[in-house]
Parts: C-alpha cells; sequence; structure tokens
C-alpha cells in the first residue's frame, strides 16, 4: 500500500526505543463520537462475556467449554464427544466469518469486539486515568521519585488491578467448569478445592500481567491475528487510514497559521500536531500508513476530528477509508475474494444447519465384548455379548427404555433390567446378550439392525456384528 512517509519506521515498533528497550505508552485519553459509540459497545460485550457462564437455556449453561469432561455449551445447544464434528465446523465458520471481516473491514475486531482491547481500554485504562490522570500526569508520576503521594496511588492502582483480575479468572473458571459449579466452590470451603483455587490464582497472576504490564504486547507480539493482517487486507480493505493526499499536499505538513489559505499554498491539511500520535493506544503514527500495532481502535479519528474542527478545516483527514479510495477514490465494491470467502461461509452455515437438523437427541452404540466368541445355546440358538452405552443429550429424563431387534427374529435380554432410564444429559451403559437362531443367520458375520425404544415411541436405530459358526454361512 502507498504511504505517505520513508519507510525507517518499519524497522521497529511504536513500543520499542532506539535502544531495544520497551517504550511505555501513556496514551491520552480518548473522547469523541466514536468513542462514545465503541464504549456502548464495550459495555454490551462486557456485560455478556460476565453473564454469559451463569445464562441457561433450557438447562444448558448458555456458553460452555468443559474440555476435562468433554461438555461444550454454545449458545445453549450442547455439544457431546460424539458431536465433535460439529465442533468443527463451528469454529471453521468462526475463523472463515472473521478472515472475511477483516479483508472488508480490517482489524475493527481488536478494536470494537476483541475482550483484551475491551477489558484494558474500557476498565482498567478508565481506572488509571481516574487514579493517575490523563497523559500528563501518568508522566510526570511515572518519573517522579517514590514518595508518599507515587507509592499511594500504585498500591491502590494495583491492589484495583489484581481485584478485577480476580474477578476475571473466576468468569474464566466459570466458562471451563459451569457457573454452578463455581458458585458452589464459591460458597463452600475453598480449602475443600484446593486444586481449583491454585488454578485461580494462576489466572489471577496472568491476566493481572497481562492487563497491568503486558498491556500492548498481547496485540503486537502474542496476537496470531494481528500477524494474519498482512496476508488479508490490501488496498480494498477498510481501513482507519490517514488521508495523505490531502494531508500532504504539494508542500506536506505544516504547522497552523490563522486566516491561512493552505490549499492555495500547496499545504497539506495536516497541521503536524500529533494528537493522533499521543492517542494512540499503540503507540504508532497512523500518518505513516497502515501497521500491524494499529488495532483499528478510532481514537486517531475522534482526536483528529476535533482538532480539524478547532482549526475550521473538513473533518475526515483521518476516516474509515481503503487506500483506493484515497488515493482513487474509488467507492467500496464486492472483490472476487470478497465474493469467494462468502460463498464459502454460506456453504459451510448451510452445512452446519443441516448436519444440526440431523442431529439426534439420543445416540446410542452396541458393541460385542472384546475377546469373546459367540455362545451356541439349545434350540440351535447362537448367543453373543455386547457392551451398550446410550447417551441422552436432552434436558430431561428418558425412561422405560429398551432394545428391540428390527432386522432379525431373536431376543435381546439385558443383564440388569429389562427397561432402564437414561438421565437427562448423561449416559446409560450396561451389558446385553442377543440370541438369534443359527437358521436366521447368512454368514458368520452378519449385521444386526437394532432400535432404542421408549415405551412404545423408537428414539434410536443402531447396528452392530453378529457372529454366528461358519457353516451357517
Amino acid at each position: 500500500m502507498e504511504t505517505p512517509q520513508n519507510e525507517q519506521f518499519r524497522d521497529s515498533i511504536g513500543t520499542i526505543d532506539a535502544s531495544g528497550k520497551r517504550s511505555w505508552v501513556f496514551p491520552k485519553k480518548p473522547s469523541g463520537l466514536f468513542y462514545k459509540y465503541r464504549t456502548y459497545v464495550s459495555y454490551f460485550l462486557l456485560a455478556f462475556l460476565l453473564t454469559a457462564p451463569f445464562v441457561k437455556i433450557n438447562g444448558n449453561q448458555f456458553l460452555l467449554f468443559n474440555v476435562l469432561e468433554r461438555k461444550f455449551n454454545i449458545f445453549g445447544f450442547p455439544f457431546w464427544p460424539q458431536d465433535f464434528y460439529l465442533l468443527v465446523v463451528s469454529m471453521i465458520i468462526g475463523v472463515v466469518f472473521v478472515i472475511l471481516f477483516t479483508v472488508i473491514f480490517g482489524r475493527i475486531f481488536c478494536g470494537w469486539i476483541c475482550p483484551q482491547t475491551i477489558f484494558l481500554e474500557m476498565v482498567f485504562r478508565k481506572i488509571e486515568y481516574l487514579i493517575d490522570g490523563d497523559r500528563g500526569k501518568q508522566i510526570r508520576l511515572d518519573k517522579q521519585p517514590w514518595n508518599a503521594e507515587k507509592i499511594r496511588k500504585r498500591l491502590l492502582k494495583w491492589f484495583i488491578f489484581f481485584v478485577i483480575s480476580f474477578i476475571i479468572a473466576n468468569v474464566f473458571l466459570a466458562y471451563l467448569i459451569g457457573g454452578d459449579v463455581l458458585i458452589s466452590y464459591i460458597t463452600g470451603n475453598p480449602l475443600d478445592n484446593i486444586n481449583t483455587l491454585i488454578s485461580l490464582i494462576i489466572f489471577t497472576c496472568i491476566f493481572y500481567f497481562i492487563f497491568a504490564w503486558f498491556r500492548e504486547q498481547v496485540c503486537i507480539i502474542a496476537c496470531p491475528y494481528g500477524r494474519l493482517q498482512g496476508v488479508l487486507l490490501d488496498n480494498k480493505t477498510i481501513n482507519v487510514a490517514y488521508d495523505h493526499k490531502r494531508g500532504e499536499r504539494e508542500e506536506g505538513r505544516s504547522k497552523f497559521k490563522k486566516n491561512e489559505d493552505r490549499a492555495a499554498l500547496g499545504k497539506g491539511d495536516c497541521i503536524d500536531c500529533k494528537q493522533c500520535v499521543v492517542v494512540c493506544p499503540t503507540g504508532i503514527d497512523i500518518r505513516n500508513g497502515t501497521q500491524l500495532e494499529c488495532i483499528n481502535c478510532t481514537a486517531c479519528i475522534d482526536e483528529c476530528d476535533h482538532i480539524m474542527e478547532s482549526v475550521g478545516l473538513p473533518k475526515g483527514l483521518i476516516r474509515y477509508a481503503s487506500e483506493d479510495n484515497i488515493t482513487k477514490k474509488k467507492p467500496f465494491k464486492l472483490t472476487a475474494r470478497i465474493k469467494g470467502y462468502s460463498a464459502v461461509l454460506l456453504i459451510l452455515i448451510g452445512f452446519l444447519i443441516g448436519m444440526l437438523f440431523l442431529r439426534n437427541d439420543v445416540e446410542a452404540s452396541i458393541l460385542r465384548l472384546p475377546g469373546q466368541l459367540y455362545q451356541h445355546k439349545e434350540n440351535n440358538i447362537i448367543s453373543n455379548v455386547y457392551t451398550f452405552k446410550v447417551i441422552n443429550k436432552t434436558t430431561k429424563d428418558i425412561g422405560d427404555v429398551s432394545y428391540k431387534l428390527l432386522s432379525h427374529k431373536g431376543t435381546i435380554k439385558l443383564v440388569s433390567n429389562q427397561d432402564f432410564i437414561i438421565p437427562k444429559q448423561g449416559l446409560a451403559e450396561g451389558t446385553l446378550f442377543i440370541e438369534l437362531n443359527a437358521s436366521a443367520l447368512k454368514s458368520e458375520k452378519d449385521k444386526v439392525e437394532i432400535g432404542v425404544f421408549s415405551g412404545d415411541k423408537q428414539i434410536e436405530t443402531t447396528i452392530t456384528n453378529f457372529l454366528g459358526p461358519r457353516s451357517y454361512k
């Protein structure tokens, strides 16, 4: 993409100084129309993030990712290990959607939706502004010696940061083990669940490290999505961009002078106030073009619009625009790449919807007991022993469950009760015998179709192998 300046800035990142050390970013407190909208979106997403593990739909937690017990709920829809293919398809759809969104709108996800940005900018930085003050006061506080004021402010801020990190760790844990389980741990004796308590403290320290110190380095160094930006963006992608054609013109940038006709003198509209730089949470200069550190947070747009309005120049020097829109005045249009990603996304969504409709609420498996041969009983009866598992994916118990042969005449005998109950979101397992008359066998290994019934209603069908003597082939 064309840039107005030389490319020396690409040899380093905004948070590293000339000596290679961390350059701490003290961003100016943002304000403006975009920031107001972003605040509304962030508060909505924060409320969603903090409440989702404790909301239930039809008895299912709204979002649950219990890896250890292999239980997953997405929007109240339960996924079992047997539904792993559905979970994989859902994740692929999410990835394709993010890619498509990035191709069209750049890293708007990072600035508006990413939990890292929301917590950092809308929670931790707001507390920092409240305790330490705006950019200038923060810089002065950082440089001043450790006197009573600095110690008091630092301890207060660090304590609040740690408490919030602890709350975030609890919510994160609720997504992994379940909201009800977490509440039972909180209301119970912590020493009864010492392993969970240790995990909670570890996650609290990790979140505290990220939001109190690592901060924007997550977006620049650790996040793989930021690295993908370079291969996903092109000249047609809508980004937070500086209009260098208007900002530079023939004579480039210059300081503002009252009653000066800048356009007639060939001077750009950029008055080189550097307010777009001091307000940036990742410490970059947006005037150098699209950079991997930019998270499209729009803070520079609000600040530049405010400056332009103050000096009587048109707003929009920094705005959402593509490179083609800035250099060639081309409006946005759907490209072949966008159409391709959209088609793939629609196909995957259709496939997922179809699989969800075909998914059974009950899933049964009957497998021959390993190492066991058939038994030859009187009256020419051949018997095989099996283990069975029946999974109930619903939120209600299924009672009066029994097995019946559908493909052959014979009998099924359960080792325990003939009729049993499958608990809600649980499984029933046991052992059974299938007995067939040898004359009904067509080979030494027949396929046997079995129906699972709840009362008189058939709820599932499964197939297993039945072994018999070779002489009956």
